[in-house]
């Protein structure tokens, strides 16, 4: 049985998600207006996340003759990507099916980034522009990226001054510029805009996608963990990551080194990390982290000792090999249910999430379209 608790009314139908109304165009910074729909098409989106927001809002930019609707039972700071620092720097390890569509994820999301980080909502959304630098001692493969080094506007070697510019005995490093979508900002400014199109947010806790057959068209799976239970996939590990935010304003540069070791600012505070640990379902804040985190930051950038905490998170990264962006049929005793799967960033969820929603969206076109007998 579906369990609902809040019901947030959807409100009149605005432009999506940061224009005014005027001409039709497909551009994100420009303006269109709606025919009436010969039918109108219903369409859920499971999971709140920064996966699932970015989803919804694209369902509403290329479907506009859809209700959509957001189901979920964890909004904001109570979601994974809450606790993401939100720097786009996808890992070299990050998978979808095949690498030319996980190359076409990622350079979709660098330009959905971009393009809303040019408009004048960037600030509220959380959105802004920022260089950093990658050093290591150990192996120069660390500090490539063969993913960005032709997306980001700015990817190249390090200089030899550059290296000394943090203490340590670098041998390798990158510099690069990049884009920062901090969640905290983001979420809550992606709900208002999916409200504001017209969108509907539902709290509630599903046992099983099943028990949506027959309420909604399509429904697009946006679960990140939740997707274990929910799908049965075991394919799919908890990898937790802890941070430390410290009040630090004169850290305007982010910087990577060995050993999971970072720093980056974002708009409310300093990103300090982190760690990794595999098929974790821990939590809680560790005090052994926090210091060990503690001391690497402040090697690598001294000025960080004796910053202020302003909060410690643990969040469990979604990690499955490969991201699961696909259609899928599935039986009940009354028929079929059309699902579009997209979960399993791990770490890149914010990093990806445009790039993977624009597949998920043509996904669920494709769905709508199918003459299967559901």
């Amino acid at each position: 049985m579906i369990h609902i608790g809040l019901c947030i009314a959807f409100r009149q139908l605005q432009p999506y998600p940061w224009t005014d109304g005027g001409s039709q165009s497909s551009g994100l910074g420009e303006r269109w207006t709606q025919k009436k729909p010969l039918s109108t098409m219903n369409i859920c989106v499971v999971g709140a996340g920064v996966v699932g927001l970015t989803t919804a809002l694209e369902l509403q930019r290329e479907m506009r003759n859809a209700n959509v609707t957001i189901l979920s039972d964890r909004f904001e700071q109570d979601t994974c990507s809450d606790v993401a620092a939100g720097l786009f720097r996808p890992g070299t390890s990050f998978s979808g099916p095949t690498e030319e569509i996980t190359r076409k994820w990622i350079s979709d999301a660098y330009s959905h980034w971009d393009e809303l980080r040019r408009t004048e909502h960037s600030a509220r959304a959380g959105v802004c522009q920022m260089s950093g630098y990658i050093f290591s001692s150990r192996d120069p493969a660390i500090v490539r990226n063969h993913y960005i080094e032709k997306v980001l506007p700015v990817y190249r070697a390090a200089t030899e001054q550059e290296l000394t510019i943090c203490p340590g005995e670098w041998k390798y490093g990158s510099f690069f510029t990049t884009i920062l979508a901090e969640c905290r900002l983001f979420q809550p400014w992606a709900t208002e805009r999916f409200l504001d199109n017209g969108g509907r947010i539902v709290t509630v806790a599903l046992n099983n996608l099943q028990e949506l057959r027959g309420k909604y068209d399509v429904v697009v799976n946006c679960t990140g963990l939740g997707a274990k239970r929910l799908c049965n996939d075991h394919k799919l590990v908890p990898i937790r990551g802890q941070v430390i935010k410290v009040r630090a304003s004169w850290v305007k540069t982010a910087f990577y080194a060995d050993f999971d070791t970072y720093v980056i600012p974002g708009f409310e505070g300093v990103t300090l990390g982190g760690c990794r640990n595999f098929d974790s379902y821990n939590t809680d804040v560790s005090r052994h982290d926090s210091s060990a985190i503690r001391e690497r930051c402040e090697s690598l950038l001294p000025s960080l000792k004796g910053a202020p905490v302003l909060r410690e998170s643990v969040g469990l990264r979604p990690h499955r090999d490969p991201v699961r962006v696909e259609l899928e049929l599935l039986p009940t005793a009354n028929g079929s249910v059309r699902v579009v799967h997209n979960y399993g960033h791990g770490g890149y969820g914010v990093t990806t999430a445009p790039g993977t929603a624009k597949h998920a969206v043509k996904l669920v076109r494709e769905a709508l379209q199918t003459n299967s007998k559901l």
